[in-house]
């Protein structure tokens, strides 16, 4: 039996995305729709069909792992997959990450997404002190003028929100 599991090891993905589609249908069933409706398409509509399509990925590749069905092993181009992980990367990455959600509430996002969007350059090896964060800055103003003057998606602002 624990041979016969390890050779269709698949089916531990079929599972978990069974269980997403039935989350995603749940949840999208619960919800209220209170809230006006505008057009033909509720708000209902695309979490039920994602929901829906999860399930049927589900079961057609349950059906194919069964069948006798692998997936291909990992093989990128230029990938060595015995090397091993860069913790440092990785770690640096996280911190970039915590320092945005720690400081977007406090100095906005046109800061915090400058601190982000350069420690993401640093983390990944780029180290032009001048280029970096001016594009990071640049980025992130841009970011910040798209989502909440052209979307109406509001972020903080911070103290820059004045000038803006």
């Amino acid at each position: 039996m624990n041979t016969w599991l390890k050779e269709r090891s698949e089916l531990g993905m079929c599972l978990v995305l069974a269980a997403l589609g039935v989350l995603v249908l749940t949840d999208t069933l619960r919800m209220s729709t209170d809230f006006a409706q505008r057009g033909p398409v509720g708000p209902k509509a695309v979490p039920l069909v994602v929901g829906g399509l999860l399930l049927v990925v589900a079961v057609l590749l349950a059906r194919d792992v069964l069948r006798g069905g692998r997936g291909e092993a990992e093989g990128g181009e230029d990938i060595d997959l015995a090397a091993p992980a860069d913790w440092r990367t990785v770690l640096l990455l996280c911190g970039a990450f915590l320092a945005n959600a720690a400081l977007i509430g406090v100095v906005g996002f046109p800061i915090s997404g400058a601190i982000l969007f350069w420690g993401a350059a640093y983390a990944l090896g780029s180290r032009n002190l001048v280029r970096d964060p001016l594009i990071a800055a640049g980025m992130s103003v841009l970011t910040f003028l798209i989502f909440n003057n052209l979307l109406g998606v509001p972020l903080p602002g911070g103290p820059l929100m004045e000038v803006f």
